[in-house]
């Protein structure tokens, strides 16, 4: 699908509301792990616009295989992670009446994903949540979208996987004294 887009020059849109991919032996006996890792490599190399929205929870790597983009927004109350809370806690502490601690720990809220430049946008959302006025939101989003895609529109295809490379090679960099 993604080389289909490729090949039309099409632009792709993401739109992202996972827990994340399942854990166990069954998943990855069907393919799971290889299915992302295909799906990531494919965003990585295409030469049209991405962008990925998060409409609610991005967990795991169900979520990073479709957050591979040139700009990733989220909806206000949205986060995302690459574990979930109530994961992170057993790993870490094996204990899972941690999970409110480990959330704080993985700062996955929009405004914290903001400030640590993982995502590139907080889309807000209307009184109450997206959920009490979906045309609404539906509206604000398709703005938001628009206005990337316009800007993005003004790079080359090389730029456009420059971009999305040097987008994922900065995070988790650290540059302090």
């Amino acid at each position: 699908m993604y080389e289909l887009a490729d090949r039309f020059k099409l632009p792709i849109l993401t739109f992202i509301d996972t827990p994340g991919a399942y854990p166990g032996i069954g998943a990855e006996e069907r393919g799971q792990s290889e299915a992302i890792g295909a799906a990531l490599a494919a965003l990585a190399s295409a030469r049209v616009p991405i962008i990925a929205s998060i409409i609610g929870e991005g967990g795991s790597g169900g979520a990073l295989a479709l957050g591979v983009a040139n700009r990733v927004v989220v909806l206000e109350f949205g986060c995302y992670s690459v574990i979930s809370p109530e994961g992170c806690a057993a790993i870490l502490w094996k204990d899972g009446n941690r999970t409110e601690e480990a959330a704080r720990c993985l700062r996955m809220t929009a405004p914290e994903l903001l400030s640590l430049k993982v995502i590139d946008e907080v889309v807000e959302e209307p009184p109450g949540g997206a959920h009490q006025d979906p045309d609404g939101m539906a509206r604000r989003l398709e703005a938001v979208i628009s206005r990337h895609l316009a800007e993005l529109d003004r790079l080359s295809p090389d730029q456009l996987a420059d971009d999305r490379y040097a987008k994922f090679r900065a995070m988790g960099a650290y540059s302090g004294a």
